[in-house]
């Protein structure tokens, strides 16, 4: 995760650490306000703010009406969640492509953020790992809603098997949460040795291309695979026509 260090405390090379901004005192209680607390909040905004746009003029449009621009990436967006988890998942789709979707254009832009000077919230384990919890009791509420009782005697089998196969399902939220944290993290710490160790002039060129991988690239395919993940796993326990 980084060692969390206060604004200011790193006045030249490599930055790449949560920082502290702000303490809160509350309710007798001493609070940290973050770059991960600033990120997550910035990044819900935005996306509040876009599916209030999306939703007014979708509301508002006629059907001989042509789409703008804004409503037509989100369609197309909207088309590509939907294959994806339908050709993952099959009839149980629908049930679960509001979570997958939404799950997978959060951990997006929470990837890319960098590219607008935000420190990525999922360089946060304490984001991703919530991210992974939530993915976890999702996968064994919908197995027990399936198979009932079933859902745990599955892990007797076979018998001797039993301890692998409990610790098997404890690993979930933490292979969830760690692929997505490392990979998130290793492009942080690389951009911020780069911009550390580059002049100025140059932090203007080799940076940005770097960024294509780094940010763009790399934070595309981590999205991507930990909803693909989620999806195999909660398909696993419920099963799929």
């Amino acid at each position: 995760m980084g060692e969390i260090v206060r604004l200011g405390l790193l006045d030249s090379g490599a930055d790449f650490s949560i920082k502290y901004l702000q303490e809160i005192h509350l309710f007798g209680q001493t609070f940290h306000l973050t770059t991960t607390h600033v990120g997550l909040a910035i990044i819900s905004i935005v996306l509040i703010v876009l599916a209030i746009m999306v939703n007014r003029k979708i509301a508002k449009s006629k059907p001989e009406d042509t789409p703008g621009m804004l409503v037509n990436i989100f369609e197309l967006a909207v088309g590509m969640l939907d294959n994806m988890v339908q050709g993952t998942m099959g009839k149980s789709a629908r049930k679960f492509r509001n979570y997958i979707a939404t799950v997978f254009i959060f951990a997006l832009l929470c990837n890319i953020s960098s590219l607008v000077g935000l420190r990525p919230p999922t360089a946060d384990y304490g984001i991703t790992f919530a991210m992974g919890i939530i993915t976890f009791f999702i996968i064994h509420y919908n197995g027990i809603k399936a198979n009932g009782i079933g859902h745990f005697s599955a892990l007797c089998k076979p018998i001797l098997l039993t301890p692998i196969n409990i610790i098997g399902e404890i690993a979930v939220p933490l292979s969830l949460s760690l692929r997505l944290f490392g990979n998130v993290l290793s492009g942080t710490v690389m951009m911020g040795l780069i911009y550390g160790l580059l002049a100025p002039p140059v932090t203007t060129g080799i940076p940005a291309v770097l960024h294509v991988y780094f940010d763009i690239f790399s934070g595309c395919i981590q999205a991507y695979v930990f909803c693909m993940l989620s999806m195999v796993y909660i398909s696993d326990k419920i099963g799929t026509d």
